[in-house]
């Protein structure tokens, strides 16, 4: 990708405040492009309670390196605002090459480790608002901006492209929908020459984490020994580099409707992070899955000899599941991080207890 090759381009990052969305918009303008940035934090006014990034200090980054920022103020789960923004781009350049849907505001409402009935309804549905219905509205009233303009894409930032659970119902209502709305789109929009793709990061080392865990940019690997996920952990701006490749690629038509990963992104255009690496979280968090596997593979079939002797225990890493006799446990990916190996072992030990009467009056019910 050559330094300028979305020079003329128009672009909107809805969410560029922070995270990913700040790292699209700079690897956009590195690459030449118009970025309107949009948020709903201002040097006025902060929307996020402790977070000081604003929709105007993006802009300033986006056109130091190369670009041109302009900041708005939208919130854009408020039709009427995104409706301006998009007559606004109207009168001032003509329409629009590339949308960036990363708005999301859910960090400080996601309540890790509660099931729906113990989560908070409010913030749970106020969830589905930001992250949901905000790109719905972004995408109805700025996608017929794209319509018909060279290569144009529609990207829409999520958080993995697997289809397993992500650990908590709403979050993974977002994510996955966000997903699925890539894949409609990219149907709906085809025959207007526009190209939809869902995108995740990695591991985001956004200011937020990066706060979170008392690191800066400049000390993050300290933490690696307290955590080794965070030795392939990538900067904002590789996704947005994956991003703003993919936009430039004339061939970018064979993804639509696909969900990507910023490490594929990465191998694919020859991308490289902020610091020179090329982070590949895939090939992290599949390795580090193998080991995770094969200690609660070991710890089962402990807890089994003890508990159900004479049972032996089946595996399937592929699909995370093990079996014992009529007992079966699907394992989420999270829950080889999150989980005890003896609390799920001890699950499996409490199926295979069941009385055979019982499971069948239960399957029948």
């Amino acid at each position: 990708m050559s330094s300028k090759s979305l020079s003329g381009k128009i672009a909107v990052v809805a969410g560029a405040t922070r995270g990913a969305g700040r790292g699209i918009a700079t690897a956009l303008g590195e690459a030449g492009a118009t970025v309107y940035c949009t948020g709903r934090s201002t040097r006025e006014h902060g929307a996020t309670a402790g977070r000081p990034e604003t929709i105007e200090e993006t802009a300033d980054i986006v056109s130091a390196h190369g670009g041109r920022g302009i900041p708005v103020r939208v919130d854009h789960t408020v039709p009427p605002e995104v409706e301006a923004l998009a007559e606004r781009i109207k009168r001032e350049a003509g329409g629009l090459d590339i949308l960036v849907n990363d708005v999301w505001g859910g960090d400080d409402l996601t309540a890790w480790g509660k099931t729906l009935w113990e989560h908070s309804l409010d913030d749970g549905l106020l969830m589905l608002q930001r992250g949901i219905h905000s790109h719905i509205i972004t995408s109805r009233f700025l996608g017929p901006l794209l319509f018909d303009r060279p290569n144009a894409l529609l990207a829409e930032v999520t958080d993995g492209v697997e289809a397993s659970y992500r650990g908590n119902i709403y979050y993974d209502l977002v994510k996955s929908s966000v997903i699925r709305l890539a894949m409609a789109l990219g149907y709906e929009m085809r025959s207007r020459g526009v190209t939809a793709v869902a995108v995740s990061p990695g591991f985001l080392r956004s200011e937020r984490m990066l706060a979170l865990f008392g690191v800066t940019e400049a000390t993050w690997r300290d933490h690696i020994a307290r955590d080794a996920h965070w030795a392939e952990s990538e900067t904002p701006l590789f996704v947005g580099r994956g991003i703003a490749a993919l936009a430039a690629d004339p061939d970018h038509w064979m993804d639509n409707g696909k969900a990507l990963a910023s490490w594929d992104l990465g191998e694919r255009y020859g991308i490289e992070d902020a610091d020179g690496r090329r982070p590949h979280w895939g090939k992290h968090i599949e390795a580090a899955m193998d080991d995770a596997w094969k200690d609660l593979v070991a710890t089962t079939t402990a807890t089994l000899a003890a508990c159900a002797p004479g049972v032996e225990l089946a595996s399937d890493r592929k699909t995370l599941t093990l079996s014992a006799g009529r007992a079966k446990r699907e394992v989420l990916p999270p829950e080889l991080f999150f989980s005890k190996p003896d609390a799920i072992a001890q699950e499996l030990c409490a199926m295979c207890a069941r009385p055979a009467a019982n499971s069948a009056t239960s399957l029948s019910a």
